[in-house]
């Protein structure tokens, strides 16, 4: 029997799992649910992510990431556990070796966090690689042509942005700005603008079903319930995608900021390359509606969104397990 290697996309919102010759086997949210009188974990990904918002005060659901990064060290060891678990079965003969993804910004201390818990949880050897890597190798770039090739991923708690040539990073950076974000500003305004309190859960729904990142010509709309702020009884309102354009702006202008001092510090004939090849946009969050054209239109450059872009980073790392030797450079070392 061979040694099972696995590649983990550790993401804020979701955690996908890839198994080389299988593929994709999991992606389900990064939500863990807890008893809190006896401490016990009761649910974890999507059946989690379902109580959100709707626990009694005994139970928590709540992500153990935060933009990106461990917030909750013991519940993402057995987040991290759990998925192994249901990657490779219960019983197994081997202890796997296991590639994780982490932003490009990630500490030293942040690092050594994804390996001890990713170790703590049974693998026998843990390898971390930069998101903006995988991205680009999960999108099909070839990474290793002495040519530029710029990546934006835009996930659920950071968007990675970055130059890549000759394997490796040449000049990156990483914002806290991403699909959670964006829920959260949506939340914010809808409470102000309507005086009306919804859920985390009811404004991604609003961003997926009618969010855009320019103002449609032809504008959508979507019935939003939730709690009336001023006289606290459930009330539904009609909400509209300039609503969510308005209420995001801000956030955009956070990833375009970023993605031009990106631009600012990469060497001229890279730059070059960039315009020659276009910027490819991964993660989930690069799924919003127009957020290429709003890209393409405020730097000047083509944009394009990766094919499967919500897959990349998970297939990324599953390339770079199977190539080792290859991407042994690539890899983010813990100094």
């Amino acid at each position: 029997m061979f040694l099972k290697k696995i590649g983990i996309d550790l993401g804020t919102t979701n955690i996908l799992v890839y198994v080389p010759k299988r593929g994709i086997i999991i992606n389900e949210p990064s939500v863990v649910a807890i008893s809190i009188p006896d401490n016990k974990i009761l649910a974890v990904g999507i059946e989690a992510k379902e109580m959100i918002g709707r626990t009694p005060d005994s139970i928590v659901a709540s992500r153990p990431l935060k933009d990106g990064v461990i917030a909750d060290y013991k519940t993402t060891e057995i987040m991290i556990k759990y998925f192994i678990n249901k990657a490779l079965g219960n019983i197994r003969l081997f202890r796997p070796e296991v590639m994780v993804a982490v932003p490009a910004g990630i500490t030293s201390t942040e690092k050594r966090a994804v390996i001890d818990a990713t170790i703590a949880a049974g693998a026998k050897a843990a390898y971390i690689i930069k998101e903006p890597i995988v991205a680009a190798i999960g999108a099909s770039i070839p990474i290793g042509a002495p040519s530029g090739h710029m990546i934006i991923d835009i996930g659920g708690g950071t968007s990675e942005i970055a130059v890549i040539s000759l394997g490796g990073i040449v000049t990156s950076t990483s914002v806290r700005i991403g699909g959670n974000k964006f829920d959260a500003s949506i939340l914010e305004f809808i409470r102000k603008k309507y005086s009306l309190a919804i859920g985390e859960r009811t404004a991604e729904k609003i961003k997926i079903n009618i969010g855009s990142a320019m103002y449609l010509d032809k504008k959508m709309t979507m019935k939003v319930k939730g709690r009336d702020m001023m006289g606290g009884l459930p009330k539904i309102v009609l909400a509209s995608s300039d609503d969510v354009t308005e209420a995001i702006q801000n956030d955009l202008e956070g990833i375009i900021n970023a993605t031009k001092s990106v631009l600012q510090k990469t060497p001229p004939e890279l730059s070059a390359d960039v315009i020659d090849k276009g910027i490819i946009l991964s993660g989930g969050s690069s799924l919003l509606r127009n957020i290429d054209k709003l890209i393409s239109r405020t730097i000047g450059v083509p944009a394009y969104v990766a094919d499967d872009s919500l897959l990349c980073v998970a297939k990324g790392t599953g390339v770079a397990l199977e190539n080792l030797e290859l991407y042994k450079r690539s890899l983010a070392t813990i100094k």
